[in-house]
């Protein structure tokens, strides 16, 4: 089967979930959630939110007090019905390993295997080992390896059985930026190449935006919006949603001829007449150029380069205070008078 044709219909469906942790508090309200084959859903949200319970529901771990979790025509779980942990095709890899300190690293990824031969289980290990480039370690155990080496060992050990779906729960968070990217990268390769549904816990919007292939924001138990990386970033659902994969400037105001007035000028909106509304526009969307061009008048009161951007910190005639983000190469210092537009792509209007 191909990827294509894996995606054409969800391999797991999270349909309704609800998970009580006492009286009227959820843990988990009404998330409906689809994981595809061969891609890599990132749930991102801050601590509290409910990413690690609703991972742990797919995982067998937690039971639903009400909704539905399928894998193709199996029900996992559902009314009256909690399939167990063990019977449930679900690979999880946690932030601490888990590995067996006294087995070594093919002992640790052979440990899910004892239905196949001896010969297929040799053969199984090696392919998953080889997968994560870690084929030269299989004897070594997990005191001699590095942090990073683990992580791809416990990768390994899960993948080996063929799950129908992957759970990653904040897996890089305890390793440092560099190997964290570099582990990212591997990691979200191999899992692609599986074939295999995968759903990685994050708090770090960076990271899900540079590497799912669809996010689901959570807050407060809610799955609040859900989608490609750059369709949440450009067209939020709300100023939450917005603020959880970034930087936003908010402005509140009242549809009247189809446009809302701002202080950087006068937006399209599509909301009906007098609604009470939001502009969010991404600093990536401030445009600053000289100050004799067309546009709003500005200052700019700081300068802060962050990597390849620079950060322009710039005051407003009216003395609101905005912020764009700009190549590292705009020649624009502090106590410049600038001239400012907007990019509708980063604008949208809830």
């Amino acid at each position: 089967m191909t990827q294509g044709q894996a995606a054409a219909s969800p391999r797991i469906e999270i349909s309704g979930a609800q998970i009580r942790l006492g009286g009227d508090l959820m843990a988990v309200r009404d998330a409906s959630l689809a994981l595809h084959g061969g891609k890599v859903t990132a749930l991102l949200g801050p601590s509290g939110a409910g990413k690690s319970t609703l991972l742990r529901a797919i995982a067998g771990l937690e039971r639903l007090d009400a909704g539905e979790i399928r894998s193709g025509d199996e029900t996992w779980s559902g009314p009256g019905l909690h399939l167990a942990p063990e019977k449930r095709r679900c690979g999880v890899v946690f932030q601490d390993f888990a590995l067996f300190p006294h087995l070594t690293a093919a002992q640790n990824v052979a440990f899910g295997l004892r239905d196949l031969s001896a010969s297929a289980r040799r053969e199984r290990v090696k392919t998953c080992l080889d997968a994560v480039e870690l084929g030269h370690r299989a004897r070594a155990y997990p005191h001699e390896l590095s942090g990073g080496e683990q992580q791809r060992v416990a990768l390994a050990r899960a993948l080996a059985p063929e799950p129908a779906v992957m759970l990653l729960d904040e897996p890089f968070s305890g390793l440092d930026r560099r190997l964290r990217a570099d582990l990212s990268a591997m990691t979200l390769d191999v899992l692609r190449r599986s074939g295999t549904a995968s759903l990685i816990i994050t708090h770090d919007a960076d990271d899900a935006l540079a590497s799912a292939d669809d996010i689901a924001l959570m807050e407060r138990g809610v799955i609040i919006q859900s989608g490609a990386p750059d369709a949440l970033y450009l067209s939020p659902a709300s100023e939450n949603a917005a603020r959880m994969l970034g930087e936003v400037i908010a402005f509140a105001g009242q549809v009247k001829a189809g446009q809302v007035d701002t202080p950087l000028g006068a937006i399209a909106a599509g909301q009906g007449e007098g609604a009470s509304v939001t502009v969010l526009i991404r600093p990536e969307g401030i445009v600053v150029a000289e100050a004799d061009r067309p546009g709003v008048a500005a200052k700019v009161i700081s300068r802060r380069a962050a990597g390849p951007v620079v950060v322009l910190a710039l005051e407003l005639a009216g003395g609101e205070r905005v912020s764009a983000r700009a190549p590292v190469s705009h020649p624009a210092k502090a106590g410049d008078a600038g001239s400012l537009s907007l990019d509708p792509a980063f604008v949208s209007v809830v």
